[in-house]
């Protein structure tokens, strides 16, 4: 069984900065990418930014240039940076990743999410 947990959502006001953590613990052989989706009220869920093993990354238009995405493969964590908070940032975040399990099968795995409120 693979988990994921995410970490680091709180409230903020606009212009500040949050560091979102996912950790992923179990039965994990190796990990191939990870990454980030927000939902907000009422609205589908959007994909934000991944990250593969190897370190190449992509993110998502709307947050380029403000949010970044790291991974520390020792430790199978996932980080978002998100600078330049606005309100429409408002959000439940989650965390994702393509992970190998032990018994070898490459499965997709969410976490349960971590609230991001941008008000003043």
């Amino acid at each position: 069984q693979v988990r994921l947990e995410e970490s680091g959502g709180g409230l903020v006001q606009p212009g500040g900065s949050l560091r979102l953590s996912c950790a992923a613990a179990g039965t994990i052989f190796s990990i191939n990418n990870m990454g980030w989706y927000r939902q907000a009220p009422e609205k589908s869920r959007e994909f934000i930014a991944r990250i593969w093993s190897g370190g190449n990354r992509n993110y998502a238009d709307s947050v380029k240039g403000r949010f970044t995405i790291s991974m520390d493969n020792a430790k199978n964590t996932v980080y978002l940076q998100v600078n330049g908070l606005k309100p429409e940032d408002t959000a439940t975040y989650y965390c994702t990743a393509d992970i190998t399990t032990t018994g070898h099968l490459l499965r997709n795995f969410w976490g349960q999410g971590t609230q991001v409120t941008v008000s003043s």
